[in-house]
């Protein structure tokens, strides 16, 4: 896709085409979930849409699309297009009432393959590596993806607040699966640390409600561990808005 910058810039415009699209996620390797929504807009190198299930930029995607061939990279012949999408964005739009509430999602398609450490960490975090910003999809999304650094919370001041919240799981299709009113232990504006008696793998997302800070956020489960006292802890991090503090 090298030649007339003129056809790069057209290429990368965006196009309104509201295609069905299948969005298929593993949170953890144990526990996965597909929506079906439609695309806001596309291009070969990416595509905007709605989610109701929460996501975080970084994780990996799979995405099934009745796509254009004129717009694929690969499978030109297939009558859908299978292609691996990394989440660069991922903005909450207003709230309706009486609805769940939805996410308006950017990605950038990465390849026809996932990168090989996905397989054993499919809730592992990328970003577009340097040397593939002028290149589009291929066969193997190794070429175009490096790791995620991890986000430092040094400039993030933790708390030792005891906030009420409750914790809640969601099932495959965003359902409450499992629920418990709990404490933090400690607390910032981009993350927290809960005691809980819930068993929630690393890699999953949990969603919060405090009426104490009148406040509901989507959160990843970075890291558990049990504390002296024998007590299970989840370390969460926000990813949809910043704690009230």
């Amino acid at each position: 896709m090298s030649g007339d910058p003129k056809t790069w810039k057209r290429i990368r415009e965006r196009l309104e085409l509201k295609l069905p699209v299948r969005v298929h996620c593993r949170e953890t390797p144990d526990f996965e979930w597909v929506e079906i929504t439609r695309l806001i807009d596309v291009t070969p190198f990416g595509a905007g849409f709605t989610l109701k299930h929460p996501i975080e930029k970084g994780r990996l995607l799979h995405m099934t699309i009745p796509m254009p061939r004129q717009l694929r990279v690969f499978d030109h012949v297939e009558d859908q297009y299978k292609v691996w999408a990394l989440v660069r964005y991922v903005r909450p739009l207003p709230p309706e009432t009486d609805k769940p509430p939805v996410s308006e999602v950017g990605v950038a398609f990465v390849g026809k393959h996932p990168p090989r450490s996905y397989e054993e960490d499919p809730a592992k975090r990328y970003e577009i590596a340097n040397s593939a910003t002028e290149q589009g999809p291929g066969e193997d999304a190794d070429q175009m993806l490096g790791a995620m650094p991890s986000a430092s919370e040094r400039m993030y001041t933790r708390h030792s607040i005891a906030a009420d919240v409750l914790l809640e799981t969601l099932d495959e299709k965003g359902m409450v699966a499992q629920s418990e009113n709990t404490v933090t232990e400690n607390i910032s504006a981009r993350g927290a640390t809960l005691f809980t008696s819930l068993a929630i793998a690393e890699g999953r997302f949990v969603r919060l409600n405090s009426q104490q800070y009148n406040v509901t956020v989507f959160a990843a489960v970075r890291k558990s561990s049990q504390g002296a006292d024998g007590i299970r802890r989840i370390h969460v991090e926000f990813i949809d808005r910043e704690w009230p503090l």
